[in-house]
């Protein structure tokens, strides 16, 4: 999500995914603000027209260089203008329980750095707030379970 646009007077659609590969989560380091330094999920604004499968895959592929399966909703987080924490825009965010299909990462200039990681080892990082509900869901939904928020 990038930041060079003027901030709009209304809520954004955003998707995210929690992309697993060998029962690891893939989690990536915003490079700039909002939220420089926190680790996430890849994703970013649904653009005119495409569908939510289409703009994670997209943004996905962008950010990560990666090709994913998706699998299905896991959950929505909001994020709401904090400027203290120098967020500017709202985002409702629907995030996706998906599974790594080819490729290696390369992060684009958005983020830097990626961690396939245990979900059980994402305690000591700074991440984004119901980062660690958005990973159970979503690995109750690859297990086949509701798990969505």
């Amino acid at each position: 999500m990038s930041s060079a646009s003027p901030t709009p007077i209304r809520p954004q659609l955003a998707v995210s995914a929690s992309i697993f590969r060998d029962d690891r989560i893939l989690l990536v380091r915003r490079a700039r603000q909002p939220g420089k330094g926190v680790y996430t999920l890849p994703g970013g604004r649904v653009e005119f027209g495409e569908t939510l499968v289409e703009a994670i895959s997209r943004e996905v592929r962008e950010e990560t260089s990666l090709a994913i399966d998706v699998v299905g909703f896991a959950g929505w987080r909001e994020v709401v203008p904090n400027p203290a924490l120098g967020v500017t825009g709202h985002f409702v965010i629907l995030s996706f329980a998906t599974r790594w299909v080819s490729g290696e990462v390369m992060l684009n200039d958005e983020l830097d750095d990626a961690r396939w990681l245990a979900p059980d080892a994402i305690g000591p990082l700074r991440t984004t707030e119901g980062l660690a509900e958005i990973i159970r869901a979503a690995q109750a939904r690859l297990a086949g379970r509701t798990g969505a928020l």
